[in-house]
């Protein structure tokens, strides 16, 4: 296995997570309808082999994405209460991984939850779900946007966007195609802030294609997967990205292998969905496809950069 840190640590584990299925403390918030966050999160990894322990940030009627206003319950008074009682019962996990997080409390939260769960090293992934675009999301603050570099740099794999990186760097989104001199900046640059491993994903190349794009610090390797951008914009694509490449991971695929495996899951789902002709609002049609990922279908499409 390639990927460097803690995941090796994993690796070298195998014989445990052979017998015992592992186990994902994933920090998100819930939408009742309109597939993403934790109702997507959860049956993916499920179906991946992995056990979920939902930590709620935050219970929504609907995501934020053309549904009017949703009914909304912040659940930021709750979180320490709950990491103190997992603490109590001694509970162990083989990753962390948090998503879009409602305020810099939160972030906070998270934080300290990396620290007191640091035993036995797990895997620590972050999604700095905050900006697209070249914006920040309506709800994210620039004190937030301080608080989630700072958490990035904790993490040993953070998945951004490429509107996400740059933020993540204190840089301007350029808003234009990138070459292959600036993805591999970027993904450096973030790698030198912390984590060992870095995916960018949904970057638009100056060659007119589309790639997902990943980096190795221990290895200095540098990786990309190509995919056909459909134009629709579905909720939810990331945080299923992000969880096939968590679940890759704990399967023990390298990180190009994880990229792939989330890649092509994530053009399945689209297509099908897509092809269906359901409203983009509502998702992607996951229940159509994730028995997929119960199978080792990754295509090996990811070549060096």
């Amino acid at each position: 296995m390639a990927f460097p840190g803690r995941a090796i640590r994993l690796a070298q584990r195998k014989c445990t997570l052979d017998v015992a299925v592992p186990k994902v403390a994933a920090i998100h918030d819930m939408s009742g309808f309109g597939r993403c966050s934790l109702t997507v999160i959860i049956p993916v990894l499920s179906t991946m082999g992995v056990q979920v322990c939902p930590f709620p940030t935050a219970i929504l009627s609907t995501h934020s994405g053309g549904f009017g206003k949703s009914s909304f319950h912040d659940l930021t008074v709750t979180m320490e209460d709950y990491s103190s009682h997992w603490q109590s019962i001694d509970l162990r996990f083989d990753c962390i991984y948090s998503g879009f997080l409602g305020s810099a409390r939160q972030i906070e939260i998270v934080s300290t939850f990396f620290r007191d769960f640091s035993t036995p090293e797990p895997l620590i992934v972050v999604d700095p779900v905050m900006a697209d675009n070249g914006r920040l999301y309506e709800t994210y603050t620039p004190e937030m946007q301080d608080k989630m570099r700072l958490l990035a740099m904790k993490a040993d794999v953070i998945t951004p966007n490429p509107t996400e990186a740059f933020f993540l760097l204190g840089e301007p989104y350029p808003d234009r195609p990138l070459d292959v001199g600036a993805i591999k900046r970027l993904l450096k640059g973030l790698s030198e802030t912390g984590p060992s491993a870095v995916v960018i994903t949904g970057i638009q190349t100056d060659g007119a294609g589309h790639i997902n794009a990943g980096y190795e610090r221990d290895s200095g390797s540098y990786w990309q997967v190509p995919f056909e951008r459909i134009p629709v914009n579905y909720p939810g694509t990331g945080d299923i990205y992000s969880s096939v490449l968590v679940g890759g991971l704990l399967k023990g695929d390298s990180l190009p292998a994880a990229m792939d495996r989330a890649t092509q899951f994530i053009s399945l789902a689209v297509r099908t969905t897509h092809a269906s002709g359901t409203p983009a609002r509502e998702g992607v049609l996951i229940e159509k496809v994730l028995h997929w990922l119960s199978q080792d279908f990754v295509s090996r499409t990811y070549t060096a950069i």
